[in-house]
C-alpha cells in the first residue's frame, strides 16, 4: 500500500504540472486537495488509501480524480459543481464545497472511475510525430507504415487529416478543423510527400469515438480550464468518425511482436511511435519492448528498413525528447524538444 505521504505527493505533482502546463485549475485542485483531502468520506478514504503507485508515472490518482469530476460537468450531472468551475470564478471555500458535495452525492460514480487509468489523445502532438515522419520519409524517400503503441482512441493515428503549421512549413488538410501551430524554433523540417500504406494502432483498452460514453471519458481527462483543447479533441473526434482508423484492443507488444514487426515489407519503411505511453510500461515491460523492437531492427535491411519515433519525457521534467532510431544501422538522433502538450518545440532535425 501507498503511504499517505506518497499519495499527497502525487497531488504535489498535479500541482506542478498544472503550472508547468498552462492549467491554473488544475494545481489549484491540487492544492485544495492537500488542504482538505481525508478519510471522512468513502471517496477520501479511497484515495488516501491506494494501494499500488499513485504518482504521474504509475497510476495518475490526481488525475483520475480529475478526470471524475469534470465527467460530472461535461454531462451535466452536477449543476453546483459546474458553478464552482471554470470559466466561474469562486472562492476556494465555495469550490471545495462543491466538490465535498460531490464526494457525497456522486460517489458511487467517482469511486468507479477511480478504476479505470486515464486516457488522454493530446492532438497537438500530432505536429511532433509529422516532423518526425517528415524526417523518416526524407531519410528513406519510401512509402510508410506506422503502427502506434498505445493508441488511445487512434487519434494521433489521423495527423494527416489537421492542417500543420511548423515554423512556416503549411502541412495538410487546409480546411481542416483541427488547426495545429506549435510554436517553433530552429530550422523547418524536411518538405518531403509522405505516403501511408497501412496504419494501425494498438490500445489495452481503446476508446471508440462513435461511444458517447468512451468520448466523454477521453474529454474528461482534459483539464477543465482548457477549452481549445476540448474543442480541439472535439473536432478530431468529428475527423475520427469520418475517417476511421484500427485500433486493435490487447497486449502492444505482442501486437508488435507477432503481428505488426513480424515481416518488414520491402519497399517500405515500417514507423513504430508512441507518445507519453512508453513511460506508462513497468520496467520488466520496457525492456521486453525494447527487446522486440531491436530484433526487428536486425532483421530490417536498405529495402525493408524501420524506424521508431518516440514523445517521451525524460530527465528533463520540462519538456519532452522527440526521438528518432533508424535501422539497418541503428543511429539514433534526438531531432527536438517538445512541450509534452505539444504547445511549442525546439526543432534540431536529424542533421544537427
Amino acid at each position: 500500500m501507498a503511504s499517505e505521504d506518497e499519495i499527497r505527493q502525487a497531488f504535489r505533482e498535479q500541482i506542478a504540472g498544472g503550472e508547468l502546463l498552462g492549467s491554473p485549475f488544475t494545481a489549484r485542485l491540487g492544492k485544495l486537495m492537500l488542504e482538505h483531502l481525508d478519510r471522512s468520506t468513502e471517496v477520501g478514504r479511497r484515495i488516501l488509501s491506494w494501494e499500488r503507485d499513485p504518482a504521474t508515472r504509475g497510476d495518475l490518482v490526481p488525475t483520475r480524480l480529475a478526470g471524475a469530476l469534470h465527467a460530472l460537468i461535461i454531462d451535466g450531472k452536477d449543476d453546483r459543481l459546474k458553478a464552482a468551475y471554470p470559466p466561474n470564478d469562486v472562492s476556494d471555500d465555495t469550490l471545495w464545497t462543491a466538490i465535498a458535495g460531490a464526494f457525497e452525492t456522486h460517489e458511487a460514480f467517482i469511486l468507479e472511475r477511480m478504476s479505470f487509468a486515464p486516457q488522454t489523445n493530446e492532438v497537438r502532438r500530432s505536429s511532433g510525430l509529422l516532423a518526425g515522419f517528415l524526417t523518416v520519409a526524407d531519410l528513406f524517400r519510401k512509402p510508410l507504415i506506422l503502427s502506434e503503441f498505445g493508441a488511445s482512441m487512434g487519434l494521433n493515428l489521423n495527423w494527416d487529416g489537421y492542417h500543420h503549421d511548423l515554423g512556416g512549413l503549411l502541412w495538410g488538410d487546409p480546411s481542416s478543423p483541427v488547426r495545429l501551430k506549435p510554436g517553433w524554433q530552429g530550422p523547418s523540417p524536411p518538405d518531403v510527400e509522405i505516403t501511408i500504406t497501412d496504419r494501425a494502432g494498438c490500445d489495452l483498452n481503446p476508446l471508440d469515438p462513435n461511444s458517447p460514453e468512451d468520448c466523454l471519458r477521453l474529454l474528461s481527462y482534459i483539464w477543465a480550464d482548457q477549452t481549445d483543447r476540448v474543442e480541439r479533441t472535439r473536432a478530431a473526434l468529428q475527423i475520427a468518425r469520418e475517417h476511421p482508423t484500427l485500433v486493435e484492443k490487447g497486449d502492444a507488444l505482442a501486437w508488435l511482436r507477432d503481428k505488426r514487426l513480424k515481416v518488414l515489407v520491402p519497399g517500405t519503411v515500417h514507423v513504430v511511435y508512441h507518445s507519453i505511453a512508453w513511460q506508462y510500461l513497468p520496467p520488466e515491460a520496457r525492456s521486453a519492448g525494447e527487446a522486440i523492437i531491436a530484433e526487428a531492427g536486425s532483421r530490417a535491411t536498405e529495402a525493408a528498413p524501420l524506424a521508431r519515433l518516440q514523445m517521451e519525457m525524460d530527465d528533463d521534467p520540462n519538456s519532452a525528447a522527440l526521438s528518432l532510431q533508424i535501422w539497418p544501422t541503428g543511429e539514433t538522433r534526438e531531432l527536438a524538444r517538445i512541450d509534452p502538450h505539444g504547445r511549442w518545440m525546439k526543432w534540431k532535425g536529424w542533421q544537427a
